[in-house]
């Protein structure tokens, strides 16, 4: 069998003569975020040679070979970035008990790249999501101090008071938990803009489920630099340079022209 080789493209701040932390290097094979990661380790379903690891801190050497449930794996040369227009009752998750229909059944033809989605939409919820096999990418366009915006479209049943939109913008505590938006803008009584830069599970669903305001209609049209104009629903295409760039560069502020 080979052994597993670093290469230089997989080499950051994260590796050194000292070797690469388990996580970032199944991170580079493409199995996830370095989170996720770390949870395929607590599990037991991660070894080093002949050794399961099931703590933080372990590192892979050049000489190492590392398996994942029992098969070999290897850091991913070709870096895949996609943006996908979601729609309602497709689940953002890998596969579901329930049977319902998955994200990942619109990429087979990616099967051997292991995309992941970075963050979810709802099950009800349509729009915007971006896949990668980078976990590097990942982990900056997901991360809190990254500050991504994400712009939805809410439309609702109720007529929206803009006192509580306004509420929003210094935060609101539901449940123990702060909820805050950004930027509002009000298009229709019924329908706003909502720009978010935390992105908490259900966060919007659960803001207006708490000032008892029925939402009819979610979407998410905007990640950073990246909108969801051009794209039909169900369909995808491949972030441009640049626009992997945007993020990889850590740009915080909304900049929707470049």
């Amino acid at each position: 069998m080979a052994k597993n080789k670093v290469s230089a493209e997989n080499e950051n701040e994260e590796t050194s003569d000292n070797g690469i932390r388990l996580q970032v290097y199944l991170a580079n094979c493409g199995l996830g975020s370095r989170r996720k990661c770390e949870e395929f380790i607590k599990q037991g379903i991660v070894r080093i040679n002949n050794t399961t690891i099931t703590r933080m801190g372990e590192k892979v050497f050049p000489e190492d070979i590392v398996y994942y449930r029992n098969r070999e794996v290897h850091p991913t040369t070709k870096k895949i970035y996609l943006a996908f227009y979601k729609t309602a009752r497709v689940i953002s998750s890998n596969s579901d008990p329930e049977g319902r229909t998955s994200i990942m059944s619109f990429f087979k033809e990616f099967s051997s790249y292991r995309l992941f989605t970075i963050g979810r939409l709802d099950y009800m919820s349509s729009g915007l999501i971006l896949l990668t096999n980078d976990g590097n990418f990942g982990k900056i366009v997901s991360h809190p101090s990254s500050e991504i915006e994400k712009e939805y479209i809410a439309e609702t049943s109720d007529p929206i008071d803009e006192e509580i939109l306004k509420q929003l913008l210094k935060g609101t505590r539901i449940n123990g938990e702060l909820y805050k938006i950004k930027k509002y803008l009000i298009k229709t009584s019924n329908k706003v803009s909502l720009i978010l830069v935390e992105g908490k599970n259900r966060e919007i669903r659960n803001i207006f489920s708490h000032y008892r305001i029925k939402l009819k209609k979610l979407q998410r049209i905007r990640i950073g630099c990246v909108k969801i104009s051009g794209l039909q629903p169900g369909t995808y295409k491949n972030l441009s340079e640049k626009e992997v760039k945007w993020f990889l560069e850590g740009k915080k502020k909304n900049d929707s022209s470049d």
